[in-house]
């Protein structure tokens, strides 16, 4: 399988990871990262994620906020929504150094802005547990892409975001990522956040690729660091394959 797609365009979390890795004076070392891995899709060579991005048009954007840490892990999914969704954005967070070019995308009147945060922490008419997916303005999914313990700190300590609607989902089932350890099995992953947020928006497509393609990208992850032989024959890969483009990708 190819360890690199050179049609599809370097998404924002990818280009964030770049530049983190060229200011660092050291490398940073997340578990597993010893491993080879294609630089692209972050998973281990021999079970490369490259052929199976989707190609899905969406009418919403979204933002990623994200740690300096968290742009390196492997195990991220932040990268795979920015791989589905074509107006994506990823900014390192910093209490003290805010990048301008956040500020001039929240005030960008092509966007409506929407911070996806659990309601039960804000105040009640800020919440809204509804996205307006039509009108002259685009959503634009604001996602806090780290630990919970960071996210709050990130939220409490982020004055640009205190105008916008809080998006506070309701999923109907548990979370089912299962490539970090987690107390609370309620608690989503950022990509399957992402997903719910773009049904809510009207980009069902959108939202059943990135479904689909966080699954593959789970089993591919697993498969690898378990040794166990690539298998492109699962429901989830059948589930991803029309959104993939050309008729299908390119097998082992």
């Amino acid at each position: 399988m190819s360890h690199a797609v050179s049609r599809f365009a370097m998404n924002a979390v990818a280009r964030l990871r770049d530049e983190r890795e060229e200011e660092s004076t050291k490398p940073f070392l997340a578990r597993g990262s010893r491993a080879p891995r294609c630089h692209t899709c972050r998973v281990i060579e021999s079970h490369c994620l490259c052929s199976w991005r989707p190609q899905v048009e969406s009418r919403a954007g979204v933002c990623l906020i994200m740690t300096r840490k968290e742009v390196f892990k492997p195990s991220n999914t932040g990268w795979l929504i920015a791989d589905v969704v074509r107006d994506n954005f990823a900014f390192i967070w910093s209490r003290t150094d805010v990048d301008p070019e956040l500020i001039k995308l929240l005030s960008d009147p092509q966007w409506q802005p929407y911070l996806v945060f659990p309601g039960e922490y804000v105040a009640p008419e800020r919440v809204t547990h509804t996205v307006e997916a039509t009108g002259e303005k685009r959503p634009l999914f604001i996602l806090l892409d780290a630990t919970w313990t960071e996210a709050r700190k990130i939220f409490r300590k982020s004055p640009y975001f205190d105008g916008f609607p809080i998006l506070s989902l309701l999923p109907e089932k548990l979370s089912r990522y299962r490539l970090r350890r987690s107390t609370r099995s309620e608690h989503l992953c950022t990509a399957e956040v992402a997903a719910l947020c773009l049904d809510l928006a009207g980009d069902v497509d959108a939202a059943s690729a990135l479904d689909a393609y966080f699954d593959v990208f789970s089993q591919h992850y697993l498969d690898a660091k378990h040794q166990l032989e690539l298998n492109v024959s699962t429901p989830a890969h059948t589930e991803l394959l029309p959104f993939v483009e050309h008729t299908a990708p390119v097998m082992p």
